[in-house]
């Protein structure tokens, strides 16, 4: 056989192999979908669907996604960073020519379910559609009727910035055939009734796994039902593990004060900072006592993980000058002892938000400062001014280390490095 006649076999052979790959993620996109019907017009929504879907809406947090800074709620704009570059959220309001107005019920179905838009054009997962797909097709109807229901503003939705090659439709085919497959929920018949709704309302709509799990390098992550805590991209806070004893676990928790954190922002137990916040802000503070207690036995349930004891830490001696910047900057509202002031001023003492092993937290509040969320319950919160003006990055390591040694605290120092990238937006 000639060399010439070998290259070209071989060549056929990878173009037959090239072809049949690319069948094979078509058909992996393409799997669990109904063919797209036309529809009529729909019939008018009562008001208690319209009702219904507001309350689905928040528990999903739609509006804080889907509205800019200083722009009319839900109609886009907002951009979501990701590492590949910027996906900016589109108008959901029903203008006939930039938003829903155009659509049916069905094809904002499909864009929960199958993560299609109106046109079928592959959805970017920046939208938690390998989320949403667990939620019904009943509760889909609602919130189509709920955002249909909304004032029509007209704005154009802006083009993605994603580099090469993620912002092409085929290396997104690639990403869901790797990664995503429609589902549905289905209860559990070995347990409660409120832990199956706690499940649909966190694996699904919750989205909670979004933020609270680690993501590999392709922005995928291992599925809803991984809630042990990672790094959210680009922002850099540290979503803790909802299930580790030693980050945010709720399993020891009386019940009440899990829904007291979701429903204001605080509890004798807990603060909420930093992008979850916006979360209890725009979405669980408006949730049913229900539901929240639903959520509230699912977090609970959590199997704590099979994680290894942590290596102990050598006792810490406090350093004068970190006694010192925490007296100048800290003690009139966390306390000589970290104490803190119940309602108003996190205590220190005792914290695993202070303890964690991650010290991107810390660092960030520290920093840029933090509020809890303005909540019905909690409508003027106390906060803490950002100390990025004043300290440099070795007098936060002091002061941060201080914190993590004393009143009965025992974690390792936090280094002038880790504040640095953090100031510096990496880490």
């Amino acid at each position: 056989m000639s060399l010439r006649r070998g290259l070209g076999i071989a060549g056929l052979a990878a173009l037959g192999a090239l072809i049949a790959l690319a069948g094979l993620v078509a058909w992996l996109n393409l799997r669990d979908e109904a063919p797209m019907v036309a529809a009529g017009a729909p019939a008018p929504a009562s008001a208690e669907l319209v009702a219904r879907g507001l309350a689905l809406t928040r528990a999903g947090d739609c509006v804080g996604c889907h509205t800019a800074r200083g722009g009319a709620a839900y109609a886009g704009g907002r951009a979501i960073e990701t590492p590949f570059g910027n996906v900016y959220s589109s108008n959901l309001t029903p203008d006939a020519t930039t938003g829903l107005g155009g659509w049916s019920a069905d094809e904002f179905w499909r864009a929960l379910h199958h993560g299609r838009s109106k046109s079928g054009r592959l959805l970017y997962p920046a939208f938690p559609y390998p989320n949403y797909t667990r939620v019904a097709r009943a509760d889909a109807d609602a919130m189509f009727a709920y955002l249909q229901s909304l004032p029509a503003v007209a704005q154009a939705n802006k083009e993605h910035t994603l580099g090469f090659p993620f912002g092409t439709q085929a290396a997104l085919a690639v990403w869901r055939a790797l990664y995503f497959r429609p589902a549905v929920h289905v209860d559990d018949p070995a347990r409660s009734a409120e832990w199956n709704r706690g499940a649909y309302l966190v694996e699904g709509l919750g989205h909670c796994n979004a933020c609270h799990s680690a993501r590999n390098a392709l922005g995928a992550t291992r599925g809803t039902l991984d809630l042990q805590g990672g790094l959210i991209p680009v922002q850099n806070w540290y979503a803790p593990s909802l299930a580790s004893p030693r980050e945010a676990s709720v399993a020891g928790w009386p019940k009440g004060e899990v829904i007291q954190l979701l429903k204001t922002g605080i509890s004798p137990r807990g603060f909420v900072m930093g992008p979850m916040s916006e979360v209890v802000a725009n979405g669980t503070q408006y949730l049913s006592d229900a539901d929240l207690s639903a959520m509230a036995a699912y977090l609970q349930a959590l199997p704590a993980p099979d994680e290894p004891d942590p290596a102990p830490v050598a006792a810490q001696t406090p350093s004068a000058r970190g006694a010192s910047l925490y007296k100048d900057h800290c003690v009139d509202c966390h306390g000589e002892r970290g104490e803190g002031v119940p309602g108003a001023y996190p205590a220190l003492a005792g914290s695993r938000a202070v303890t964690m092993r991650s010290t991107a937290n810390l660092v960030h509040v520290v920093l840029e400062g933090g509020f809890p969320p303005s909540t019905a319950g909690n409508p003027r919160p106390f906060g803490m001014p950002p100390f990025a003006p004043a300290l440099q990055d070795a007098e936060v390591a002091e002061l941060l280390s201080f914190v993590r040694a004393s009143w009965g605290n025992r974690a390792a120092p936090v280094s002038a490095l880790d504040v640095a990238r953090a100031r510096a937006g990496k880490g």
